[in-house]
């Protein structure tokens, strides 16, 4: 298989992203071939709606972990795609925990930290001048100190890849 010098058959190493949506940073480490484990801090938004209570906003950091094995980076090397910046699709298992909310009131709505755990299927791309996107999803299960639930997982991204 022939690669140029930009496009490589392997994950990077180490990646630093800065994210803009919800704002935080992820360091991404390839520990081999095609395998990462993605590592996020950042702040995430929640919604409540209640007949009883009404509805509230919360605000709350998270950590978000995922084992990611990218399949197709090969494949898009042999046409002339990009794979800087582990520009590929991937599946994995994510692991998501979330912080108490930074603005609840407990008299108005209970916030608890949580896991959530979910097998995800996703892609990255990574553009010119760094811009990245990235986009996973699947179905997961949350657990907090109150009861256990199934979930959607969907996790969106627009940042910067720094230091390349």
């Amino acid at each position: 298989m022939k690669t140029t010098a930009q496009e490589t058959t392997v994950v990077e190493k180490n990646q630093f992203k800065i994210n803009l949506i919800l704002p935080g940073v992820v360091y991404e480490h390839g520990f081999s071939d095609k395998n990462t484990l993605y590592s996020e801090l950042s702040f995430g938004v929640g919604y409540s709606s209640s007949g009883f209570r009404g509805s509230t906003w919360s605000y709350y950091p998270t950590i978000n972990e995922q084992y990611r094995h990218y399949y197709n980076i090969e494949k898009r090397a042999g046409k002339g795609k990009r794979t800087i910046g582990n520009s590929g699709d991937f599946y994995g298992l994510n692991t998501i925990y979330r912080f108490e909310s930074i603005n609840s009131n407990s008299n108005y709505s209970s916030s608890a930290p949580s896991i959530t755990v979910a097998p995800v299927w996703g892609f990255q791309r990574t553009y010119k001048h760094n811009f990245n996107l990235s986009l996973n999803g699947g179905i997961g299960y949350k657990f907090d100190k109150y009861d256990g639930k199934v979930v959607p997982v969907i996790n969106f991204t627009l940042g910067w890849v720094i230091g390349k």
